[in-house]
């Protein structure tokens, strides 16, 4: 989608990833049940729904933001497509790339929770087991630990970031 072959789809694409965040987690979840029955499947398919959207908007506009003369200069050395990509495109894209990525974990990490309303294990149990029995311990203890899960994510996740950016720093010589 980012190559003048695949620009047609770029906004199919993007209108089928935007319906992930359309209907929420729990909609998808109980409509996936009935067709796939109880399980880790019907969660993973409303997780991927509801996390594409910020994957796939970061990356698109990541490799937009590509400066034009920096491709040209790849081009102009002789590289094919690929390596270009390679290379150049996605090192630069990288950064925004994991920044979606992070957003979407960090997302995806709290509703995850959710699937255990339809059988799958999850930190959620704890959530719904002290739903389930009106035991506010049980429900702390299982916020406390999809909590705990995402921000170490996310810590970690930035960490990466900022691995991918630090080639772009330039150290006075």
């Amino acid at each position: 989608m980012t190559r003048p072959t695949g620009r047609a789809f770029r906004s199919l694409l993007a209108t089928v990833a935007a319906l992930g965040q359309v209907f929420p987690p729990v909609a998808v979840l109980a409509i996936a049940v009935p067709t796939m029955g109880f399980g880790a499947e019907p969660a993973l398919l409303a997780l991927t729904l509801y996390g594409l959207l910020p994957i796939l908007e970061n990356s698109l506009t990541a490799f937009d933001q590509v400066p034009e003369a920096v491709r040209e200069a790849g081009r102009g050395s002789g590289m094919s497509g690929f390596q270009l990509w390679r290379a150049v495109e996605l090192p630069l894209a990288a950064p925004l790339i994991l920044t979606g990525l992070r957003l979407s974990v960090t997302v995806n990490v709290g509703t995850a929770a959710l699937a255990s309303t339809v059988g799958a294990k999850s930190l959620g149990l704890p959530l719904i087991i002290g739903l389930n029995s009106a035991n506010t311990a049980y429900v702390l203890q299982g916020a406390l630990l999809v909590g705990a899960l995402a921000l170490t994510l996310d810590l970690a996740l930035a960490r990466l970031v900022r691995r991918a950016e630090a080639w772009r720093r330039v150290t006075p010589g």
